[in-house]
């Protein structure tokens, strides 16, 4: 196995005795004896792996010591007369050539492009020792090693995983964690301040009197993470083209899997992927009004969203439309005084920048949203009550040569670990009223 490999091994070991674990603690109980074996048998085979790791960690580190450059040999003050030097000059003339630091963070490689081409070249017997300095398993020297490909530098890395988690990205707004597992466990109080029963209480009591007693009504709150990918099969001629390989790769598979994550986010059924808002059971679906024409949006839907948003919960809200819904806001007017009021349009008209905003807070255009007259045409969210949880490796990038070997193609390979759900399982009914709130509130479909 390669060391990648063995670490996710590691991994997932210590996610079966944490699993072995947190079962016996959630019946409250000690553990078995069957499961206190499998605790042992689970240690044993977490040493070997991690010593397996260890080893071939510090071949690879006399494999690199054994690569780098000796430095000066010959004596600075000898001089040399020889036009062409003999054998043993020539030895003695080698210098280490130093490489500037913008090129050694990506260990010794100008471009993405670069690298790719030498992973090409490495096919054909020719292996750069550059590749030999990321790379995740002990290399051939015929370039043909039979244990995987070479990991991609990591400065390439960080590049990709700022593009996700742009400004354009709804995962960014959302309550995010970092688990080294695949699934994070914590409790959740899912009971309001006003509540009268269930949960912790407070009760007015009078001199000399008993205090009433209550106790705290938790729930365990699962996420699981699920494996978002993308596999690029890159030609011979695109990786000659190496200014188009750079920006093939650090622009579109960003954009793809920020794409899927948005989606997910907003509509993911829960199977395989993210469970989004529109499938959480703390949504909140306005009625619309009657009457009201299909494929519309009226002012009413708009005052009626925001009454239905828990008033905390507000000041992080943000509204998230399709684009096809814009037409409805700037024609969006209501009953003033003497006349028809304009809702979002500006105050010098369309000779000025639309405000962006309604009742004060952001309006986010997003192609994960439906179309108009759909359910989820427009949402008024507050994603901080979204829970996400991601891989602490972030996006992990592999090339590999060997897949498509025998058709000169080097396959790149992107994997990403995230999990989405509402943090609620259900709408919060009023201390008085029978309107329910919630973090996120939708439109009724209009059709």
């Amino acid at each position: 196995m390669d060391i990648e490999t063995l670490r996710q091994k590691l991994i997932d070991l210590n996610e079966q005795s944490q699993n072995i674990i947190l079962a016996a603690q959630g019946e409250e109980r000690d553990l078995t004896e069957e499961e206190n074996d499998k605790l042992e048998a689970l240690d044993v085979e977490y040493k070997n792996t991690d010593r397996q790791i260890k080893n071939i960690e510090r071949v690879q580190d006399q494999a690199l010591q054994l690569t780098k450059g000796t430095g000066r040999i010959s004596d600075p003050d000898e001089k040399v007369h020889d036009a062409v030097p003999h054998s043993n000059h020539a030895q003695r003339a080698r210098f280490e050539i130093l490489e500037p630091p913008e090129v050694k963070r990506n260990n010794g490689f100008r471009s993405f492009g670069e690298f790719a081409i030498s992973v090409r070249n490495a096919t054909r017997g020719s292996i750069d020792p550059r590749l030999l300095r990321n790379a995740p398993t002990t290399v051939s020297t015929e370039g043909v090693g039979a244990d995987g490909g070479y990991a991609v530098p990591p400065d390439y890395r960080d590049a990709i995983m700022e593009e996700v988690l742009g400004e354009d990205s709804l995962l960014a707004r959302t309550d995010q964690w970092t688990t080294k597992s695949n699934m994070i466990v914590v409790p959740a109080d899912e009971t309001t301040p006003w509540a009268t029963s269930g949960g912790i209480q407070a009760y007015w009591t009078s001199e000399n009197d008993q205090k009433t007693q209550s106790k705290v009504a938790l729930k365990e709150k699962t996420l699981r993470l699920n494996k978002l990918t993308a596999l690029i099969p890159v030609t011979e001629e695109l990786q000659e083209d190496a200014a188009s390989l750079d920006a093939y790769l650090r622009r579109r598979v960003p954009e793809k899997m920020n794409m899927k994550v948005n989606i997910a986010i907003v509509g993911g059924t829960g199977a395989g992927e993210p469970q989004g808002i529109l499938n959480c059971g703390g949504k909140v679906q306005v009625s619309k009004e009657s009457g009201q024409s299909a494929d519309t949006i009226v002012f009413e839907n708009i005052t009626n969203m925001w009454s239905r948003m828990y008033g905390p919960w507000r000041r992080d809200a943000v509204w998230l439309i399709n684009q096809d819904i814009e037409p409805q806001l700037l024609t969006m007017s209501f009953e003033g005084t003497s006349s028809s009021v304009p809702a979002y349009m500006p105050a010098n008209g369309l000779s000025a920048t639309p405000y962006a905003t309604l009742m004060g807070r952001p309006v986010i255009p997003t192609q994960a949203c439906e179309t108009l007259g759909d359910a989820g045409d427009i949402i008024f969210a507050n994603l901080k009550q979204y829970w996400t949880g991601m891989k602490t490796s972030g996006i992990r990038s592999d090339v590999s040569i060997h897949l498509w070997f025998d058709y000169d193609t080097v396959a790149y390979r992107f994997v990403m670990r995230v999990g989405g759900q509402c943090w609620w399982s259900a709408a919060i009914d009023p201390r008085d009223g029978s309107n329910s709130m919630g973090a996120f509130i939708t439109l009724q479909a209009r059709t």
